[in-house]
């Protein structure tokens, strides 16, 4: 349980890092903000409070032991990266760069460009995938890092996360943790009119994991869902029931604002709703 002091600091880094993803996209005039909003307080917390993932990277004694965070919506980058400058790893002013010609910030994380990405991503339905090989990797050489998939709800319509949720299973992957953005939109509107999910925690059940649903914009239940994950004997998921545009008043449950930039208008009352913490 995390005490008031730390909900707070909590709160305060989640609103800066809300503000620089409505920044860098309204800077590239691209980019994704509704799932990188979604999903804010929930790396917040893994990143601060969770994460054994050295600041310094590959230069830090601990790296080989380091927690593997897999961003598998590759397209919610501009969250992965205010998150990192928020760590140290990325300089504040490098954010502005971001889909800029030249950059290493690209649209979509690409490893070897910045530190804290694990791996190329973008494909969506492969995170998940990527995710059990680490996990498989790390057993054999009795590692004892976690692994942690953050995933859209929308992506696990793909075929391929189900095969990767069965292999996990079936390999007791209990060093695998996914977590679920399910704020239950995507780029062709409400999830459950695409390709229903629901009951998504029996589903999941089904396929041999451990699950727990929670409210993803809650930091005492984000740090207790992964405390709970990291002790589980199987591969734990878990939902979070987010609001996609979290913070911004015109965005929020929009799924226009899936993958569009805001011009400058719509870029200043975004910057007046995240001005203080609600």
């Amino acid at each position: 349980m995390l005490n008031e002091s730390e909900i707070k600091e909590l709160e305060e880094i989640a609103l800066r890092v809300r503000r620089n993803i409505i920044k860098m996209v309204h800077a590239a005039k691209s980019g994704h903000p509704g799932g990188s909003l979604s999903g804010a307080d929930i790396l917040t917390v893994l990143y601060k409070k969770c994460l054994n993932i050295p600041s310094e990277w590959d230069k830090s004694k601990e790296f080989e032991n380091r927690d593997r965070f897999i961003l598998s919506k590759g397209h919610a980058s501009p969250l992965l990266y205010s998150v990192l400058a928020e760590c140290g790893m990325i300089a504040q002013e490098d954010l502005l760069s971001f889909r800029q010609f030249g950059s290493k910030l690209q649209g979509h994380p690409a490893k070897g460009y910045v530190d804290g990405v694990e791996t190329s991503t973008g494909s969506l339905g492969q995170g998940i995938s990527i995710g059990c090989g680490v996990a498989i990797g790390l057993k054999l050489d009795k590692n004892p890092a976690k692994v942690v998939v953050y995933t859209g709800d929308g992506e696990l319509q793909e075929g391929s996360c189900w095969e990767a949720f069965m292999q996990a299973s079936h390999r007791n992957l209990d060093n695998l943790i996914v977590i679920i953005d399910r704020n239950r939109l995507q780029i062709d509107g409400d999830t459950e009119k695409v390709m229903g999910l629901d009951n998504l925690s029996a589903k999941l059940q089904a396929f041999g994991w451990e699950t727990l649903e929670i409210d993803g914009h809650d930091f005492n239940q984000i740090y207790d869902a992964y405390n709970k994950a990291k002790k589980s004997d199987k591969p734990f998921a878990i939902i979070a029931n987010t609001i996609k545009g979290k913070g911004v008043s015109f965005m929020e449950n929009q799924a226009g604002w899936h993958g569009k930039a805001p011009n400058d208008e719509e870029f200043n009352i975004a910057m007046n709703d995240l001005k203080e913490v609600q």
